[in-house]
């Protein structure tokens, strides 16, 4: 992948060297953290926009700033079956190393002004916000943290030292090595299977489809990584039966029937103004196609659906989690998340009660010192 001219300099306090990388014959530096393989010479950036070539080696230039902090309901990333009804910390930065279409955050994820990056945080600042606003987690959304992992990775630790949980949001769009060390800081997933059809992730995502696949069978076969799915379903792109069909039919197989899986809705945005929004009836089908493959925990989103949002027992059909939209209506499972009903376990990270937090949406402001004070 050709890379793109920009000035960077370790003299930025933002800057920081990076591992994953390599000097080709033609004097390039290939970056290895994704497969776009992107090959630089002095002075350039990758297609993600936040790594590039300084000083004759790979740089990360974004560490230690966001574009912007939230306070969010887990269920918004959506994970629905990891700490349910707890508040989650989100935050990004800028870039992102595939270039969707149809980018539900491409002000952010498309971003190539790095002075939108007004927030400026450190590790510790955002593991000390997490825990004084009373959140169980930290979340690395809005763009994707395979192209911040340096800074999601520190993060994570600081998190860990004061009793916070550390969550992916991403595509999974990721080289096998530095995959392997992401995941080891991370406690929770939710992995954007954006279709199932190489021609979909050509031509729409432009990416390649089998790195994702291999992102999910690590997750699931090598680690104890919590993780679920989103597929956003786009009228006429990746929402057909036979396409519903394989995806959901490859998960039962290679992946288990226990993971859960988010179907969804589209809104016109980006490049893909002109397609429709994805009607509720699509997310219902999408939902009767993988329960017939066997998949325990199907769910809709972006729609009011409390049959589609709500958790089922698998053994005895109990509602062991009501839901509409992000906010539980109420709960049958114990303390280790077993069904109260007939004691089936459902699968997941669960830990006492539900939280409180609701279906709120609360932005926030760090306190931080930041590098360069």
């Amino acid at each position: 992948m050709e890379a793109v001219g920009a000035e960077i300099s370790l003299a930025d306090p933002f800057t920081i060297p990076t591992r994953y990388w390599h000097v080709l014959d033609d004097g390039r530096i290939q970056c290895d953290v994704c497969p776009r393989a992107c090959k630089l010479r002095e002075g350039q950036r990758g297609v993600c926009f936040v790594r590039g070539r300084t000083d004759d080696q790979v740089v990360l230039t974004t560490y230690g700033r966001s574009s912007g902090f939230c306070v969010d309901p887990i269920e918004k990333k959506p994970l629905n079956h990891f700490l349910p009804g707890t508040s989650v910390l989100s935050f990004g930065t800028a870039g992102c190393n595939l270039a969707c279409r149809f980018c539900q955050n491409w002000d952010i994820s498309k971003s190539k002004e790095i002075d939108r990056l007004a927030d400026r945080a450190q590790p510790e600042d955002i593991a000390q916000a997490a825990l004084d606003l009373g959140c169980a987690s930290v979340a690395f959304t809005y763009n994707d943290p395979v192209i911040f992992m340096e800074y999601a990775i520190d993060i994570a630790e600081a998190c860990h030292e004061v009793g916070i949980k550390a969550v992916a949001v991403s595509a999974g769009y990721m080289c096998n090595a530095p995959r392997r060390q992401f995941y080891q800081h991370m406690d929770a997933a939710n992995i954007d299977l954006k279709g199932f059809t190489q021609e979909f992730y050509r031509h729409v995502a432009m990416g390649d489809l089998q790195p994702v696949l291999d992102t999910l069978e690590y997750l699931r076969h090598e680690t104890d990584v919590w993780f679920e799915i989103t597929t956003l379903l786009i009228p006429g792109h990746n929402d057909s039966d036979e396409e519903l069909d394989q995806e959901t039919a490859w998960i039962a197989e290679h992946l288990g029937t226990d993971v859960p899986v988010h179907f969804s809705a589209f809104h016109p945005d980006y490049r893909m103004l002109d397609v429709p929004p994805t009607p509720p009836s699509t997310l219902s089908r999408a939902r009767r196609i993988a329960m017939a493959n066997g998949l325990q925990y199907v769910y809709t989103g972006n729609v009011h659906d409390t049959e589609g949002g709500s958790t089922v027992c698998p053994s005895c059909g109990t509602v062991v989690i009501e839901r509409d939209w992000y906010e539980i209506l109420s709960y049958r499972l114990t303390g280790d998340g077993h069904c109260r009903e007939c004691g089936t376990p459902i699968a997941g990270r669960f830990d006492g009660p539900p939280g409180e937090w609701g279906r709120r949406r609360l932005p926030v402001r760090l306190a931080t010192r930041g590098r360069d004070n």
